[in-house]
């Protein structure tokens, strides 16, 4: 018995000379293969036993999967300006495909909960998705193809996500794990941008901005941050929603290095967000922090927020304190709407969709607007019509219908959440965590106001994971009092 077990070992296999010619022959013939063929293709091959590793692990556990895709929410698109030609942006769809496949897979082993699927957000998201997909009929419509690439970010990637943080990350310690992922990322987000403002850019960096975004980045010669992501839009944006997470998680944590940490994420987050020179990115600190006062149902403690917050707002509107930065500078002029021209145009594009959208009550089409609209029917009415609010994108493109609907599932997602927090979760530092998430996608809706932030990445995949956890509170709550209860 001993004998035939020593067969299966790797050592035992090397005292074979047959299994040591034939190891030395495979090395020969893919030496002499990555001396004939391109360097692309050689790069393929040296890199396909990492992938066959990777896939094998995948399978074996999804949640890498989930993981992956996180990463990638960020790096996706910062990639496209070192590598051009590969869409890189599929690759969020990819690997949700995948992982949706390594989980199908998986439950011959270990079956599957179903009650996973049967909650009320995961029903709205597929009726939501469904209302996507009947858009396509929209006899609005200009391109299928601007309807494929709109869409996903409208609601294939929400109505994906969820569901799989349900089956995947179903304990604390992963909540854990992605907080420590967003802040490592963050961090790193805003680090990057402290590199593009204090030392320039780098040589793929110049370049886009050369090319592309040049007329939106520098403003009165003030170069407008945008790190790895999409744009300073949604840098400023996702740098803020990083900032109130990790000082609510500070707040609220106990281990000194958890405190520490966050505490670094807080405020490099923030930092970041004012370097970004964003302006409606501000709304994501202040709005979370007023529902974290909320939460928090402490009349006092209610009442000490509202002066800090008031205080705040002095400072822009009723003060020059810090005018000579730049940066504060332009978040400044978010306080005077009467004196910003390019307000003034967006409520003139809006008066012109209001006439247009008044006789189309599904809108003109998914993907008919903003940049799919100028690339895939850069002559179709919408087009040419700024959108700029993610709201106003939704209006839009699915009409009256579709932006109601929209708001409702939105409004449902964050009252619901606050109710888990303020009546449901016992323990004090999970209530934290979970807080911490609801402020960000509260301060995020308010940022769509001004910018198309909840429906890119890396913003939308943050926030479609923080519903997952946040509509799993009470059993992320019971998890950490059973343990509880156990040590005692």
């Amino acid at each position: 018995m001993l004998n035939r077990l020593k067969r299966y070992t790797g050592s035992y296999k090397l005292n074979d000379p047959i299994f040591i010619i034939g190891m030395f022959a495979i090395a020969v013939l893919f030496s002499f293969i990555l001396t004939q063929v391109k360097l692309q293709i050689a790069l393929v091959l040296m890199l396909l036993p990492l992938v066959l590793v990777y896939l094998n692990r995948l399978f074996t556990h999804p949640r890498i999967g989930l993981i992956t895709i996180i990463i990638l929410a960020w790096w996706a698109v910062g990639i496209t300006r070192y590598i051009t030609g590969i869409p890189f942006g599929l690759t969020i769809d990819f690997f949700l495909v995948l992982t949706l496949v390594a989980v199908f897979f998986r439950t011959f082993y270990d079956g599957i909960d179903t009650k996973a699927f049967n909650n009320d957000i995961v029903i709205l998201l597929t009726l939501w998705f469904l209302y996507a997909v009947a858009e396509i009929l929209n006899p609005e419509a200009l391109s299928k193809t601007a309807w494929f690439y709109a869409m996903r970010g409208v609601a294939l990637y929400s109505m994906l996500t969820v569901p799989l943080v349900f089956l995947l990350f179903r304990k604390v310690k992963y909540l854990n794990l992605f907080l420590y992922m967003w802040g490592i990322i963050s961090i790193l987000g805003s680090l990057k941008g402290m590199q593009q403002i204090y030392f320039g850019l780098d040589y793929a960096e110049q370049r886009w901005l050369n090319e592309v975004g040049y007329i939106t980045h520098v403003l009165f010669g003030e170069l407008r941050v945008f790190s790895f992501y999409t744009d300073a839009g949604q840098f400023g944006a996702a740098q803020g929603a990083a900032g109130i997470v990790g000082l609510l998680v500070a707040l609220n944590s106990k281990k000194p290095r958890d405190i520490i940490f966050f505490l670094i994420m807080g405020i490099t987050g923030i930092w970041g967000m004012m370097i970004s020179g964003t302006r409606g990115a501000i709304i994501v600190p202040m709005i979370g922090a007023l529902l974290y006062l909320i939460h928090r149902k402490n009349l006092r403690v209610i009442m000490l927020g509202l002066v800090l917050i008031a205080g705040i707002y002095v400072f822009f509107k009723y003060t020059y304190i810090g005018s000579g930065i730049s940066q504060i500078r332009r978040m400044r002029t978010a306080f005077f709407p009467a004196d910003d021209a390019s307000l003034q145009v967006r409520l003139d594009n809006r008066r012109v969709l209001q006439v247009y959208l008044s006789s189309r009550p599904f809108g003109g089409g998914i993907g008919s607007a903003g940049n799919w609209g100028q690339r895939f029917s850069p002559n179709g009415f919408l087009a040419n019509v700024a959108t700029d609010s993610w709201y106003v994108q939704i209006w839009a493109e699915m009409g009256i219908v579709g932006l109601t609907f929209h708001l409702f599932i939105l409004a449902f997602i964050l009252t619901k959440s606050s109710y888990f927090i303020m009546f449901r979760v016992k323990d004090p530092e999970l209530r934290g965590k979970l807080s911490a998430l609801a402020c960000a996608y509260a301060g995020v809706l308010g940022a769509s106001y001004g910018n198309g932030v909840l429906g890119q990445i890396p913003t939308g995949i943050l926030t479609y994971i923080s519903w997952g956890f946040l509509f799993m509170a009470p059993m992320l709550d019971r998890e950490i009092r059973g343990i509880t209860e156990t040590v005692k």
